[in-house]
């Protein structure tokens, strides 16, 4: 029994000595494995849970270190935008300016309408000359306020507003394109159409903003449709020559008529009012006279302007006269242009123009005018010659004279047989007769151009003895008169 039993207990302890062998070996292997665990977490910035706080601040690192990177590439943006040349004086002094544009834009927002009229007029002196303070003004946010005081019912306010709008403008399309966008077109026509007298300074300021804001293609579609062209031809109508604005304003709205015309969606809305017949009638007008034609040039290019233009009484007349001021090229180039469209396009203004004499005209433009004048010259007689097979018409001291035109004679052309001599004199004799018929009108049409200028130079009509001006349109009929 006792045998037996130490058996047993052996056989215990061998078994718990395996037991233990087993859990040593099976403990030496988590170990190990734990090891390499360790070194990997170590490798790769710690275990789970450290790896995961070192991945977030690693993360915040990186876009600490990106903003401060943008940073400083808009630093450095900064430093290449300034003049080489800048000095520390020249960069505190725009930091300076930079404050003061803040500081006028905040004042513009202000409740007291004293503070917002002195700022405005502020603005208007700050933008005048200096294009940084009006990009500037623009982004800070001048553009809506100033518009905003169009409302106000204080004359100076107004005018400060508006002037400040206009510098704003000069020089950038974006600043244009704000201006009219946040309404200002809307307002300058309340403000004119207003039951009160209007200030004629705020007129001429509205006048000049139109003309400034209408330079943009994109405004003008904006402007034409407003109700902005009305406007500017009353203003024309009613200009007050005593003004000593007067001229300004005339030569502003019509240049604020040209750029409107160029669209062609405005030409029916000029078309609605009476400029038409207003320009034709102020086309002596020098002052004005290029102006006039340029804004005809643009009306001339739809089949309503032409009509509008046939329309009026003696128009074409008008502009045929216009082909002889040879002490005015640019108006012969342009008054040529209508003409050679008109010419073009109808056959009823072709009758008109050669019952106004346009031949005669054209014949000493394409002598003595402007290289483009006598191209466009040419292809005027060219549809008269379409209509009448080659035979130009004009009008001489109220008869009717008719001119072939011929190709230059040729030596070799001619035969040297007797009919070949008489061929030969019967040609040169119809030469000669088309010489003297061009020679002719060439020099009445100098003696009615000479009347006109010294008419339009409000001079005696004997000025020029006749007996002088005949020597010296005899001895040439090439160049024009030195006069």
């Amino acid at each position: 029994m006792a045998k037996c039993h130490r058996s047993n207990v052996d056989s215990l302890v061998l078994d718990h000595r395996h037991h233990a062998k087993n859990t040593t070996a099976e403990n030496f292997c988590i170990s190990a494995s734990s090891i390499r665990r360790i070194i990997f977490d170590a490798v790769s910035c710690g275990g789970t849970s450290r790896h995961r706080h070192r991945h977030r601040d690693e993360v915040h690192d990186d876009k600490e270190k990106k903003h401060v990177q943008e940073e400083k590439h808009e630093k450095l943006l900064d430093l290449l935008n300034r003049p080489v040349h800048a000095t520390d004086a020249e960069l505190k002094k725009k930091e300076e300016m930079l404050l003061e544009l803040k500081q006028v834009v905040k004042e513009l927002r202000e409740e007291d309408s004293t503070k917002r009229r002195m700022a405005a007029a502020r603005v208007r002196l700050l933008t005048k000359d200096d294009s940084e303070a009006r990009g500037s003004l623009a982004m800070l946010g001048a553009i809506s306020p100033l518009v905003g005081m169009l409302d106000s019912e204080d004359v100076h306010s107004q005018i400060d507003s508006l002037y400040a709008l206009l510098n704003i403008g000069i020089g950038s399309d974006e600043n244009k394109a704000a201006i009219v966008k946040v309404g200002a077109v809307h307002k300058m026509l309340k403000l004119i159409e207003s039951p009160r007298v209007v200030d004629s300074s705020v007129s001429e300021a509205i006048v000049v903003n139109f003309l400034g804001l209408s330079a943009l293609d994109s405004n003008k579609p904006i402007i034409g449709s407003s109700g902005a062209i009305p406007f500017l031809v009353r203003t024309l109508q009613n200009l007050d020559k005593s003004s000593k604005n007067c001229f300004q304003v005339k030569q502003d709205a019509l240049r604020a008529l040209y750029n409107l015309s160029i669209n062609q969606a405005n030409i029916l809305f000029v078309l609605e009012t009476d400029l038409v017949l207003f320009m034709i009638n102020s086309i002596e007008d020098m002052e004005v006279s290029e102006r006039i034609l340029s804004i005809l040039s643009n009306l001339v290019s739809t089949p309503e302007g032409r009509k509008a233009i046939s329309a009026v009484r003696d128009g074409i007349t008008v502009l045929v006269d216009v082909l002889s001021w040879t002490d005015s090229p640019k108006c012969q180039e342009k008054a040529s242009y209508i003409l050679m469209i008109m010419a073009h396009k109808g056959y009823a203004d072709r009758q008109t123009m050669i019952e106004a004499g346009i031949v005669s005209a054209l014949l000493e433009l394409t002598l003595v005018g402007t290289a483009l004048a006598q191209k466009r010259a040419s292809r005027i007689l060219e549809c008269f010659r379409v209509d009448k097979g080659k035979q130009v018409s004009g009008r001489c001291d109220g008869g009717n004279l008719s001119l072939t035109v011929s190709a230059p004679i040729c030596a070799s052309s001619f035969s040297t047989d007797g009919g070949g001599k008489e061929y030969l004199m019967e040609e040169v004799n119809m030469m000669s007769d088309e010489k003297k018929a061009v020679k002719q009108l060439v020099q009445q049409s100098l003696q009615n151009n000479m009347m006109k200028i010294v008419k339009r130079a409000n001079l005696r009509h004997d000025f020029v003895p006749s007996e002088c001006f005949a020597s010296l349109t005899s001895s040439s009929t090439s160049k024009s008169l030195p006069f």
